[in-house]
């Protein structure tokens, strides 16, 4: 399970770029509930997205000339230029060099060898998002790459992960549980699972991470998703000793799962 006692390695924040934000917002609010609080002139139309007034994600527009929309997950660590360097050192790349500001936090945007794009936090006063694992809020992270084992290996010497193997239905292969370096199964944060690149069509065959957010009603929120113009990719369908979950996109095609998990 997630929780906001954040642990090297551990997601801690997590947003989205988007061509319009405001329209991005107002669909997120209908399928998750969520309002959208700009930070000011000065952000350029960033902002922070809140369920039950707690920040759990946030929101900003697209910026980068040829990306495609997509969230951005955030891994925590205690020196960003210290992961800059770990992540180079492993064969990643650095997208965004480390930034920020020191009395809040830090970050950086890297992309992992098989082209995932992840980034690190480095907290200060800011501590990342304020709820998770409760409806409304992230619960799980997954990457979806081409190569399990090299994914396995340099997320590894980055973070100093732990993986434990779960069979998947109809000899399909396995599922890789990710729990943090320092913590044990309980605290068990994503998944990653090796696909053939022609599975990848989002990215053109690259890695990519995405989110999986709970909903008390996973049925109900993904016929929301299509009332608001977006996109059902599967499901909904119950997942055995996991629960009721559908893959989706918005509609600007940024991917993400709901989930009610099995009580």
């Amino acid at each position: 399970m997630l929780t906001t006692d954040f642990v090297p390695g551990s997601p801690c924040w997590l947003d989205l770029g988007a061509p319009d934000p405001e329209t991005t917002a107002a669909f997120y609010g209908a399928v998750l509930g969520w309002t959208f609080r700009p930070m000011g002139p000065e952000a350029a139309g960033y902002g922070v997205l809140q369920s039950e007034g707690r920040t759990v994600a946030a929101l900003g527009r697209l910026t980068e000339e040829g990306a495609r929309s997509a969230w951005m997950l955030y891994f925590t660590t205690t020196d960003a230029d210290a992961t800059a360097d770990a992540v180079t050192n492993a064969g990643g790349a650095v997208r965004v060099a480390p930034t920020g500001m020191d009395d809040e936090h830090r970050m950086a945007q890297f992309t992992d060898p098989q082209g995932g794009q992840f980034a690190v936090f480095e907290p200060r006063d800011d501590q990342g998002v304020e709820a998770v694992d409760v409806p409304g809020s992230l619960s799980w992270t997954e990457l979806y790459t081409p190569d399990g084992a090299a994914a396995k290996t340099f997320y590894t010497a980055v973070f100093g992960w732990q993986y434990s193997e779960m069979p998947l239905p109809g000899d399909s292969g396995t599922y890789s549980l990710i729990t943090p370096a320092t913590a044990d199964e309980s605290r068990m944060q994503g998944g990653l699972m090796q696909l053939p690149p022609d599975a990848l069509s989002l990215t053109n065959g690259a890695a990519y991470w995405h989110p999986v957010f709970t909903t008390a009603d996973c049925d109900a929120a993904t016929a929301t998703v299509t009332r608001n113009a977006g996109t059902v990719q599967m499901g909904p369908e119950t997942a055995e000793g996991v629960g009721r979950l559908s893959v989706c996109a918005d509609p600007n095609g940024a991917d993400f799962v709901l989930l009610t998990p099995e009580t």
